[in-house]
């Protein structure tokens, strides 16, 4: 599939100016490009960094990733990232994962990064439930028990499905994927992936390739 085909069902509802930006912004890249997706505030320079909230600067292009990656089949090398799956309702979180593999080149990989559902239960058991490193930020002062913490952890920041390793997987070999690793924060054998994580939360991370 040709991005310029994903591209073309927008330009019915008068985006055509923001549109050939995006391809113009595309065509200045060389492949096979290296995607940072759902970005947030975190610019990976070298690489097509997208979101979809207009407002940030430091995005190369707002794209919503439920319509699809704007991109050729076999187009890219990396895709990375982090705390963007579980803000998706499962069937479009498979659908985005179908995504990657399909614009992945052969031997390309893909690193997600993410809370974790069964370090979450683990707390929730554990005398130590408060020592997680997203309880001592400020604004979540304010939780008292573990009922608390849980529901807020499932139902805040736009969450709508969260993952543990046999979960994220399983969508991962669902989508295509069969090669999956586990790793470390920050550590990976493909240079390109290392010390890309810039949250301590992300507690469930793992590695596939195409």
């Amino acid at each position: 599939m040709d991005y310029r085909h994903i591209l073309s069902k927008l330009k019915g509802l008068g985006e055509s100016k923001r549109l050939r930006l995006i391809e113009s912004k595309i065509k200045q890249k060389c492949k096979p490009y290296k995607l940072n997706l759902g970005c947030g505030k975190i610019r990976f320079e070298g690489w097509i960094n997208i979101d979809s909230d207009a407002s940030l600067s430091n995005a190369d292009f707002c794209w919503d990733l439920r319509n699809g990656i704007p991109f050729e089949d076999f187009s890219c090398e990396l895709i990375y990232c982090e705390h963007f799956l579980e803000h998706l309702p499962v069937h479009q979180g498979l659908g985005f994962l179908k995504e990657c593999y399909r614009v992945l080149n052969v031997g390309g990989a893909l690193r997600i990064a993410m809370p974790s559902l069964e370090y979450i239960i683990q707390k929730y058991c554990s005398k130590d439930w408060r020592d997680q490193v997203w309880l001592t930020w400020p604004q979540y002062q304010f939780i008292q028990s573990r009922a608390e913490m849980i529901n807020i952890a499932f139902r805040w920041w736009g969450h709508e499905w969260l993952y543990d390793r046999e979960e994220l997987n399983r969508r991962l070999k669902d989508a295509g994927f069969h090669n999956v690793t586990n790793q470390e924060w920050g550590k990976s054998e493909i240079n390109g992936l290392r010390n890309r994580e810039s949250r301590k939360d992300s507690i469930l991370i793992c590695e596939v390739w195409k």
